[in-house]
């Protein structure tokens, strides 16, 4: 029987294992997808895998499903982070989203001089991280951190953790090889894992932001190109490029 529907449950998984799904997702399955007991779907934890499972109960907002098989076992993505400056509430879910489904380990938001959201849903965006983790095949789903200050983020920066700073400024310039793993856009060296990605908000940096990561030698600046791009468009380029030259797509 084929399976096509995926969720996330915050229990063990196993042959055998019983799970009390959620009163949303027993609606979601019977409400919504019309399933009934007997009917075949996923599961992953973020721990065990995905396991194939079937609909031992399938009434309204209560459901039970027991695992059969493992489909997939548990694969972790790179060790990539993402640091973004919220923007519009659709464009940072978006950014959310991408960032699970290329396979970015954690998201971090980070406010700066020129951010222009003071504020976020850390329980909405990570719930958001689920979806596209169920959508997109993940067994992983990345930890959507608290907002915190650029500042203080860099000032506590773990050590040996390279920083990629999408820099529109270093669009004027061509790029020069730096020390990395892999080849990025224009012969630029990028960083391996561990690593993060930095993207800045739509007023970009600040002077004295800018000066401070440029001065950091953990920092690799970024250029995406002659044009300044939209902070959801430069998430989900400077993603692509770093998994295309140092990540799991190789």
């Amino acid at each position: 029987m084929d399976a096509k529907i995926r969720l996330f449950v915050d229990q063990p998984l196993g042959a055998g294992q019983a799970v009390a799904l959620s009163q949303d997702q027993a609606h979601y399955l019977t409400g919504v997808m019309r399933l009934t007991e007997g009917a075949a779907i996923l599961l992953f934890n973020g721990r065990d895998g995905e396991w194939r499972a079937t609909l031992a109960r399938a009434v309204k907002r209560n459901a039970i499903a027991v695992c059969e098989v493992q489909t997939k076992p548990l694969r972790l993505p790179p060790d990539l982070w993402l640091l973004f400056a919220p923007i519009k509430k659709a464009r940072t879910d978006f950014i959310v989203e991408k960032a699970v489904e290329l396979g970015a380990a954690r998201i971090l938001p980070v406010q700066t001089r020129h951010t222009n959201a003071e504020r976020i849903r850390q329980d909405r965006l990570q719930a958001h991280a689920v979806e596209a983790a169920e959508q997109c095949g993940a067994t992983h789903v990345p930890e959507v951190a608290a907002l915190q200050p650029l500042d203080r983020l860099l000032s506590n920066w773990p050590e040996g953790r390279a920083l990629i700073w999408c820099d529109e400024a270093s669009a004027k310039a061509p790029p020069s090889p730096r020390r990395g793993g892999g080849m990025g856009w224009g012969g630029l060296a990028l960083p391996p894992a561990p690593a993060a990605i930095l993207i800045g908000p739509e007023g970009g940096f600040s002077a004295e932001e800018s000066a401070r990561l440029r001065a950091r030698p953990d920092v690799t600046a970024l250029s995406l190109g002659p044009r300044i791009l939209r902070a959801d468009t430069a998430a989900v380029a400077a993603l692509t490029l770093w998994q295309a030259a140092c990540g799991d797509w190789r």
